[in-house]
């Protein structure tokens, strides 16, 4: 689902589009759809944006290689379990384990999660971050999508429209991006 390019030490994911966005007490992760191998569109509608967790509480998107993004996904339900559902706590746990082990730093993805108190943007680095603004943009159109929602935030309340709207941006200007979006509220 993705390609990987390194540039001074720098990873930029291809293929993808994930933004999360939190207004209030609603926050929204959008995602597109599209599955690209190489300058090869494979899959139009993938859902990379799904539910997690006791309840479906947690909602989490990848942008990264498909096995990858969904090994995460599993150690970050069983974080989930070991930790009452806390995110946060989850999240920092699965990290560690992300960078430390041996089997899961090759893993090659990002994830932003979200529950009803947070917004996190998780990497293989270690990191847990808390975006400023309450925006996070990851994958080859997330610098396009966070432009847009950071630009949309002074003119429209609603998560969900600024999400749909800076995707839209992204699908339009990134060719690894469509307009196939799935869209989970928390």
């Amino acid at each position: 689902m993705s390609e990987r390019s390194e540039r001074h030490g720098l990873v930029q994911w291809h293929s993808t589009t994930i933004i999360g966005v939190k207004r209030g007490e609603t926050t929204v992760i959008a995602g597109d759809g599209q599955v690209s191998m190489g300058n090869t569109v494979m899959k139009p509608n993938a859902r990379k944006v799904r539910r997690i967790g006791k309840d479906n509480a947690v909602v989490a998107g990848f942008a990264g290689a498909t096995a990858d993004a969904f090994t995460l996904f599993e150690r970050l339900e069983k974080k989930l379990e070991q930790y009452s559902g806390q995110l946060l706590r989850a999240s920092v746990e699965l990290t560690k384990d992300w960078r430390t082990d041996k089997y899961l730093r090759n893993l090659e993805a990002l994830m932003i999660v979200a529950d009803k108190d947070n917004l996190l943007v998780l990497t293989g680095n270690g990191d847990v971050l808390e975006p400023d603004g309450g925006i996070a943009a990851i994958g080859s159109g997330g610098n396009y999508a966070l432009a847009a929602a950071r630009a949309l935030v002074d003119y429209e309340d609603d998560p969900e429209q600024i999400a749909r709207k800076a995707m839209a941006v992204a699908a339009d200007v990134c060719v690894f991006t469509n307009g196939n979006v799935t869209l989970e509220t928390v």
